[in-house]
């Protein structure tokens, strides 16, 4: 591993998981890539991969229609909260704004359609053991009982390379989930260095001393990578985002 990351990494305070693979040569890094964070955001990509599954086998519509209750509203990340009460949005409407704004309102309205128990069936059938989903966002009672969403920097990892290969439920799902993670308008770290001149298929994940940041750079040889944090310092370890990502980048050899 190169030692200016690993030096990067040691020196951010708190819980920090970190996980690189080059999707061609198949070279990976890993500093405490199994320890179990709490999920933030990041927890939408495994709904959005049932939501994927349930829309392939034909048990949902991408075209069904939510008209949104004041009591849907979630406050913080998205746009459905600003909107009249009474909007109709389709099922596409949000899973894409749970994405691409991080939008905390369809997150829960999806987690209740889709169900924990299908979306955890699913992560354990891929394989991943940590990534789970224990409650709805915003549920503050759950949470003081200590229940979490939870993930690991290994398995969203993985979860991204099933994507890239086109193993995520099936070739046309896994490429609409990218074409889907490439919208996404928050791009203050993995993105931050290369001024929208590299495609990144990512998810970013935040809350009170948790930054995330998962996802696929389209580099010459292609990788993932992914950094989780819980009780960190938030804004430096956004900048050791940004910087290692552009190292990752910059280590490649040349075309």
């Amino acid at each position: 591993m190169n030692g200016k990351i690993l030096d990067i990494l040691n020196g951010i305070p708190g819980k920090t998981g970190f996980y690189y693979k080059n999707l061609t040569t198949g070279e990976k890094w890993e500093v405490r890539s199994e320890e179990p964070m709490i999920a933030a955001s990041v927890i939408k990509i495994p709904v959005l991969a049932e939501v994927f599954a349930q829309l392939e086998a034909g048990t949902a519509d991408k075209n069904e229609l939510y008209r949104i209750r004041e009591e849907d509203k979630l406050p913080s990340c998205g746009a459905l909260n600003y909107m009249h009460t009474g909007l109709e949005v389709t099922l596409e409407d949000l899973y894409t704004l749970m994405i691409i704004l991080s939008d905390n309102t369809a997150t829960n309205l999806l987690i209740k359609k889709f169900g924990m128990e299908n979306i955890n069936r699913r992560m354990r059938g891929l394989g991943l053991n940590v990534t789970t989903v224990n409650r709805l966002l915003f549920d503050a009672g759950a949470s003081a009982a200590g229940r979490e969403n939870r993930i690991c920097a290994k398995e969203i990892g993985l979860l991204l390379e099933k994507m890239y290969r086109g193993e995520l439920i099936s070739p046309k799902a896994s490429q609409e989930i990218i074409s889907i993670l490439m919208n996404q308008r928050l791009n203050g770290k993995m993105p931050f260095h290369f001024k929208g001149k590299v495609k990144i298929a990512h998810k970013t994940g935040e809350d009170g001393g948790i930054t995330h940041d998962v996802g696929i750079v389209f580099a010459p040889q292609p990788f993932v990578t992914c950094f989780c944090s819980n009780e960190t310092d938030v804004p430096l370890f956004e900048r050791a985002i940004q910087d290692i990502t552009k190292l990752l980048y910059d280590l490649q050899p040349p075309c």
